[in-house]
This record gives C-alpha cells, structure tokens and sequence, in this order.
C-alpha cells in the first residue's frame, strides 16, 4: 500500500493520531507526533501538488523554536526573500513617494547574531522568519510525505465520525473515485480550517468579534516595482492614500507582491473598494502587473467555545480565527498543536494519564482569548485612526510642510505598531498557570504584554532559554521528554529520576551554570515539560517525588 494515495480504494484504516487537514499546523502536528514516535494518517482534500494560498507571511520565533525540534527549521529558513533582502517594516505614503517610518528587522544573512534590530535580544534559539506560506508549507508537506510514521491520504474528505470509549471511527470518501473510506484511531485532531465540520460535529461555536475589518487581497506579479521603489526594499510596508490603505507583503524579493487593501470603516460593500485603483494609488505609479490570486477577506477575533470533546481536538483556524496583527495567525495553531501532540504521545506511549488531555483546553483557550483581544486591539487603534481613514494632504507635499506632517506621523505609527512587530511577549510570554499539571508555588507570573517578556522560572512559564559557554542550546540538551535543569550539581535527584523511570517518563538531567540567564535559574531544580514549559520548581527534591510525577503526567488523584 502506498504511503500517499491518490486514489484511496483502501475501506478500512487504522492509525493512532487521524488529523483532518493537511495544512501547514495539521502537518506540524503529524510531524511532532511522528518524531515521538506515534503513527499519524492525514486527511487532506487538496492533491499533494496544490499550491498553498499565499496568506501566512510571518512564521514566530516560537513557531521556529518548534520547527527545529522536529529538524526542519533550518530548511525553512532558506525559504523565502533573498539572504540579503530587510526583513523590515515600513510606514510610506506610497511605495514611489515618501516613507514615514520604519522598524528595522535584519535579512537573513543577518539574522543570527544581529544586534541594532527590534527583536536582536530576544532569547531564542530560533528568530522569527519571515517567509510566505506558498514556500514553507511545501517543504513541511514534503517532510511529511517521507516520513514513515506519517500516511496522507489525498483528495479525501473526512464527512462524519463517532467516538467511543475507546477510539473514533471516522468515514469519508475519496472525492475522485467516490469510494468509502473509514478510519479508525485512538484520537482525531481537526486542523479542518474556519468552517471546520469537525469543531461543527462536536457541538463547539465560535465566539467573539464576528466583523473587525473587511479586506481585499492581490497576490501580483509587478516587475518593475522593486526598481522602482523610492525607498530602501521592506519586507512589509504599510501604505496610506486618499484612495485608500492597506499594506503590501515582498513575497520573492523580486517581482511577487501580495497587497491587502481594507475598506473604510462601515462599509460593508467589498465590490464598493476598488482594488486595482487602490494597488495603483498605493504603488504610486500606472506600473504593469498581472494578478495571480485574489481574493475577500475578514478581519475577524472568534474563538471556540470549546476545544475538544472527548477523544476529538480542534487546532489552527478551526478553534480560532485572528485578524493578521502580529502575524500569529497560523503560529497560534502551531503552539495549540504542540501543546496537544506531547500529551497524546504521552497517552499513547503508556506513560501519562489520559485526564492529562483535558489540560490542552485549559490551557490553550485563556491564553487564545488572552492574546486575540491584544491583537485585536492593534488592529482597532490602527483601522480607526484618522491619518490612515483620511490621510492629510500635508502628508504627501515636498518641503517644510510635508517634512513636518510626516515626522508627526511617524511617531503615532511606531508607538501603535510597536509592540505587534517587536513581540517577544507574544512568543515567550503566555502562561499556563491554571492547569493541574502544573505545581504552582506562591509566584505570581509576570503579566502578559505582546511586546515585553520577563524571564522567569515561575510554574506555567515559557523555560527560560539561553545558550552554554560551549555554545550549546539548552533546548537542544533538554531533548523531547522532561528535562530536570539543575543548577547545583551535588543535589541527589534519584528520587526524581526513579519516580519518573517507574512510570516510563522520558527525563534528561541538565546542569546549568550558576548564573545563567542572567541569574533566572534562582532555584536548584526546575522541572520543565516537552513543550518547554516550567512544569514545577524547587531547591530540593520533593519528599514524595512520586507524587510530583504524577502530578506533571496527569495521573494525581
């Protein structure tokens, strides 16, 4: 039996992990699953050759920091611009007229070890990457493909399915030839995107802001622009006319533009908004194009009401639909699928308590909601702001007087865009305080900010990273199971090791220099999760170290 079917005549399947959608998150999970060792079918209704939909620009650091766990990241991060092309944003009038601002973001020559950039100090192994869907989520596919733990059924559609106590049955057809297909798993994830029949099938509705904006989108081909520019090259640039605003995404670095245009508030018309003028109008020159895609879209903040039932779990745009502020659209899904995919590793490989899935709701939709509101909320002081809905004429002049309107509007552009372009919050800085398999002490976290980040070893928290002397990754060294960081050698943790090794928990013993982190690691011991998260800390070991496994695992009483 092949690995990919192209034509699926095959009646019956049998798979650990079933993933409705093979998108760029229900690949990341079948990927991160398949590197713990789980088997995984994919359902996906597109052939293996169909383009991705040129909508994800922007892939986090959190995003990458996943990617290279699974071993991929440095193939990503060829994708894309050109080595040399800034990964800035910036703020103009039009792309041949004036520029406003800018947010300095290094290209990717300049990527590692940059210094002088917005998000040069953040404490990652991984730097954001910015790359277009079309080019990444191909390499993901094709990773997928060759992975013997993985089969993808194309140009299958999952219609229905049950759940029993034991596993869910889910049945479908192979849209080609039209034969039956029924697959039978232990747990079913659907990444079946914003009309998702699996988030439908289970009851959960979306809820929260319906309509935020309403947008108009062209992926272009335009050859002459980049000569044409009137500024140094940007990654993204933000324009504002009197015909209308919007931005503009560098998608080869050569002659693929992609240009999101938003109508004027209150209107509700797409057809009221004429694209080509505007793309015109933000070009700032009669410049030929083609249109290769286009396409209407909603600027949205819904969010599920529940993310699971039972043995079935919602990841990506179907539990949750963000306006493209920030860029975390897609990498929200990313960090709900991983969140999942180590504790249905755990499940299944014998060494977790089931009750350890119901911590995937309870800790993923506070912090969606948490973070869609601060995103939204980007979006709602920049689409109602008057220099973007009426853009004075002063803006566009030559002299003093064009000279003046723009540097003050540069500092309104900065301070609203700051913190969804420099977001080390966003990336490090959600917490999972309210789970029961996290020991919380007496600490109180540091709160949430999109564009600050405080590392800390506080129960909940992102593990603080850094990088040994050597030059090692402390995430490299942590490996995929629990890792027990230990910051004085001399303490005996067998009791820890031994609680952990009677139930089959996977657990490396790191030890850290003192100081490290500038002196985060204030405690001996800290116990972090697989997702790189603070499941507990101390500076002793716990008298009933079994107790604090079962904890972590699910399995307390």
């Amino acid at each position: 039996m092949t690995k990919v079917a192209q034509e699926n005549k095959s009646l019956n399947e049998k798979t650990q992990v079933l993933i409705v959608g093979g998108g760029a998150v229900g690949l990341t999970a079948a990927l991160d699953l398949a590197t713990r060792g789980i088997n995984v079918i994919i359902v996906e209704k597109n052939i293996a050759e169909t383009p991705a939909v040129p909508r994800a620009n922007h892939l986090s650091a959190r995003t990458m920091e996943i990617f290279r766990t699974i071993g991929i990241a440095d193939k990503i991060r060829k994708q894309g611009l050109p080595d040399d092309f800034a990964n800035d944003v910036a703020f103009v009038t039009t792309l041949t007229g004036y520029e406003i601002a800018r947010l300095p973001i290094p290209s990717r020559n300049e990527r590692f070890n940059s210094v002088g950039y917005i998000d040069s100090s953040w404490p990652t192994p991984e730097p954001a990457h910015r790359c277009n869907q079309m080019y990444f989520e191909p390499v993901i596919r094709d990773e997928a493909i060759a992975n013997p733990r993985i089969k993808i059924l194309f140009q299958t559609e999952i219609t229905d399915f049950t759940q029993d106590e034991d596993g869910v049955t889910a049945t479908g057809k192979n849209i080609v030839s039209g034969s039956l297909v029924e697959i039978r798993a232990n747990y079913m994830i659907g990444c079946d995107g914003a009309r998702s029949m699996v988030r439908k099938k289970i009851k959960s509705k979306f809820i929260g802001d319906d309509v935020i904006s309403r947008n108009r989108m062209a992926l272009v081909k335009m050859p002459d622009l980049l000569k044409n520019l009137a500024m140094e090259p940007a990654w993204m640039a933000w324009f504002m006319t009197p015909k209308g605003h919007g931005s503009v995404h560098a998608i080869d670095g050569k002659d693929l533009w992609c240009f999101h245009c938003t109508l004027p508030q209150g209107e509700e018309d797409m057809e009221s908004l004429d694209r080509d003028a505007v793309i015109k109008a933000a070009v700032g020159l009669d410049l030929p194009y083609e249109t290769i895609h286009a396409e209407d879209w909603y600027g949205r903040r819904l969010i599920a009401s529940k993310f699971s039932d039972r043995r079935v779990f919602l990841s990506g745009d179907s539990s949750h639909i963000w306006i493209p502020m920030a860029g975390y659209g897609m990498n929200a899904g990313v960090a709900d699928a991983v969140n999942l995919t180590w504790k249905l590793a755990a499940v299944l490989s014998g060494w977790a308590a089931p009750a350890i899935l119901d911590t995937f709701t309870v800790e993923r939709r506070p912090v969606t909601e948490q973070v869609s509101k601060h995103v939204a909320n980007i979006a709602v002081v920049n689409y109602a702001a008057e220099i973007r809905r009426n853009p004075p004429v002063e803006l566009f002049e030559e002299g003093e007087v064009g000279e003046q309107a723009r540097a003050s509007a540069k500092g309104f552009l900065l301070e609203a865009n700051m913190d969804q372009f420099n977001c080390a919050g966003l990336n490090f800085g959600p917490v999972y305080d309210e789970s029961s398999i996290i020991a919380s002490d007496a600490a109180t976290p540091p709160p949430f900010e999109l564009g600050s980040y405080v590392p800390t070893t506080i129960p909940g928290c992102r593990t603080p990273y850094f990088t040994f002397e050597n030059g090692e990754s402390l995430y490299d060294k942590m490996g995929l199971g629990f890792a027990l960081l230990r910051t004085d050698p001399s303490l005996d943790v067998s009791a820890i090791l031994g609680a952990a090794k009677k139930v089959g928990m996977p657990m490396e013993v790191v030890d850290i220099e003192a100081g490290a982190a500038d002196g985060v690691y204030d405690h001996k011991l800290v116990l972090s999760r697989p997702d790189q998260y603070v499941a507990w800390r101390g500076n002793e070991v716990p008298i009933d170290a079994g107790a604090l496994i079962d904890q972590v695992r699910g399995a307390a009483a």
